[in-house]
């Protein structure tokens, strides 16, 4: 009896599939979700079926046919839940032929399902349509015409410096021009938060779990909370709960810096949705197009320290702020943080490659940790005083005399961009004049493969001509800009009197230690320290500006005295 039940519950049961995809916003209010709704559960009544099941995909493309309206209407036709399938088209059903064609032929009629396609007129309770097939091979057709010219229109987006990707966390779009980015101050100043805590030593693993104690949204739940969609399944979690990832993205995002960073991604083509890094030379980068979040200066600063590994602690969990800044002159291992097993207070480094520790460095460029303190902060303080009291030497010093010519190489090199890339906007319309001309007949196929394949060939040697040039001017002016970025830097600490693990990672890139050696019967200790973006630079030696004079007691009475590694002006 709870058979013959089920089986009267089937035979009056219709499922009507609605699905909307972005591409078919253009076809007009026809094509609606609503529309399709109305029209399919009429046609559904009218056939006799009094149990009307709604599946619907909306903004999901029929060229997949994972989509998950689609997979629960496949699931329950399996178990047997309904006697037919209603939908506007076949296109509604999806883009794909082969799957299509595989549905049709294959799953209905096994599972003994009426399929109506109201739209083109298929019913295949009045048995076989011949047109069906071409119908599906023509809605395919479609959909790699549409992918091909919308392929054609990011690129020309792209290139024009519309940004072709959702804001990051900590922007979102202007509500009077969503190509424009405005920052989102609530999230803006978590960001800035992230970098701050990352300058001051602070690692991905331990920023996650301070925000998390704080109770701070996480990017997924913020959006949420705010009524943003963004793509994405997402795992489930609670709301605070921070990941290392999340942190790592965001330092790595250039976006922060005001700029506009195009085709970080592509897929391979329009029937693969799936997203693939692309290498970064083949990026499109606009400068300062938004408002930064945060400085260029402090950007660079945290890519140029987390390129590094930074070994903070010693084995009894110790950090210290000079761990992975210090490596060796002779043979470029980095030092190791230790402490003195008779004395803890006395805190060194030395080689991690010395041979007395199995390595084949010959010294092993001990040097004091309360040494390099007074060393680094006295060092400092002289270049603060060259910045402020000798600034045109100063500005030589950090810029070269070769930056002049080096602005005019740039200005001269970007001209020339400008012009490949029109000409390059120029082949895609070109392109798509003889694609549309192909199709209308007014240009023969043989024609149209001789012109195509001259015009490919001439862009893809525009594009590499491109990347090289793209790949000079950023070398150039990331001389010019962070050299502007490490003076303000500078300035910055003209009063500083205590050295922090954030002044460090700001100003400093690495510190060469040299081996201890006896001149003149006067043991000194030579550093050469390189700033972050200039390198090492020369502080003239005059009595305005003398050298740090410390002198520490390593070991057994043996006095090491400081001497700055000599640099050519």
């Amino acid at each position: 009896m709870r058979q013959s039940n089920n089986k009267k519950t089937r035979d009056v049961t219709a499922f009507i599939y609605p699905r909307l995809s972005r591409d078919d916003n253009l076809e007009g209010e026809s094509y609606s979700i609503g529309n399709q709704k109305k029209l399919l559960t009429k046609a559904a009544k009218d056939m006799g079926y009094t149990n009307i099941v709604t599946f619907v995909d909306d903004g999901v493309s029929g060229v997949t046919m994972d989509r998950p309206g689609f997979n629960e209407m496949m699931r329950q036709l399996e178990e047997g839940r309904a006697a037919a399938l209603f939908v506007k088209d076949l296109s509604r059903l999806g883009r794909n032929y082969i799957e299509v064609g595989r549905l049709m032929e294959e799953f209905f009629p096994e599972h003994d399902i009426r399929l109506v396609a109201v739209s083109d007129n298929i019913d295949t309770a009045e048995g076989e349509n011949e047109l069906a097939p071409i119908r599906n091979l023509f809605n395919e057709w479609y959909a790699r015409d549409i992918s091909k010219k919308r392929r054609i229109s990011n690129k020309i987006k792209g290139n024009a410096g519309e940004p072709m990707g959702q804001p990051p966390y900590g922007y979102m779009k202007d509500p009077d021009n969503p190509k424009r980015w405005i920052i989102d101050e609530e999230a803006a100043l978590v960001v800035q938060r992230i970098y701050s805590m990352t300058l001051e030593g602070l690692g991905t693993e331990q920023i996650a779990a301070q925000l998390e104690r704080e109770e701070i949204l996480t990017p997924r739940a913020y959006w949420l909370k705010k009524g943003i969609k963004r793509p994405g399944k997402g795992k489930q979690q609670p709301p605070t709960k921070w990941n290392s990832s999340t942190i790592t993205k965001i330092l790595s995002l250039q976006e922060y810096c005001g700029d506009i960073l195009n085709f970080k991604t592509y897929s391979k083509s329009y029937k693969n949705k799936k997203r693939i890094d692309n290498d970064r030379e083949n990026w499109v980068i606009f400068k300062d197009v938004h408002d930064p979040i945060i400085d260029r200066c402090v950007w660079e600063q945290v890519q140029q320290k987390r390129g590094k590994v930074r070994k903070r602690r010693t084995n009894d969990g110790e950090r210290n702020m000079f761990s992975g800044l210090l490596v060796c002159a002779d043979c470029g291992s980095n030092l190791h943080f230790h402490f003195n097993q008779g004395n803890p207070e006395i805190k060194y480094f030395n080689c991690s490659n010395y041979k007395g520790n199995r390595g084949s460095c010959t010294s092993t460029h001990y040097v004091r940790v309360d040494f390099l303190e007074e060393v680094v902060l006295g060092e400092i303080k002289r270049l603060t005083k060259f910045a402020n009291r000798y600034e045109d030497d100063f500005l030589k010093a950090v810029m070269g005399s070769t930056q002049q010519s080096t602005a005019l190489n740039r200005k001269l090199m970007q001209k020339e961009l400008a012009t490949m890339q029109a000409r390059d906007e120029e082949l895609d319309g070109l392109f798509e004049r003889i694609y549309e001309d192909n199709l209308s007949g007014k240009l023969s196929d043989d024609r149209f493969a001789k012109m195509s394949r001259r015009y490919e060939t001439e862009q893809k040697d525009l594009a590499e001509k491109i990347k090289v040039l793209r790949a000079e001017i950023d070398k150039l002016s990331s001389k010019a800009v962070t050299s502007d970025m490490f003076i303000a830097t500078v300035r910055k600490y003209t009063r500083a009197k205590k050295l922090t693990p954030r002044m460090l990672n700001e100003l400093i890139e690495k510190i060469e230690v040299h081996q201890a050696e006896k001149i003149d019967g006067i043991w000194v200790q030579k550093l050469t320290i390189h700033y972050n973006c200039v390198g090492a630079i020369f502080v003239p030696d005059i009595e305005t500006l003398p050298v740090p004079a410390v002198t520490v007691n390593t070991r057994k009475g043996v006095f090491v005295n400081y001497a700055p590694c000599q640099i050519t002006a």
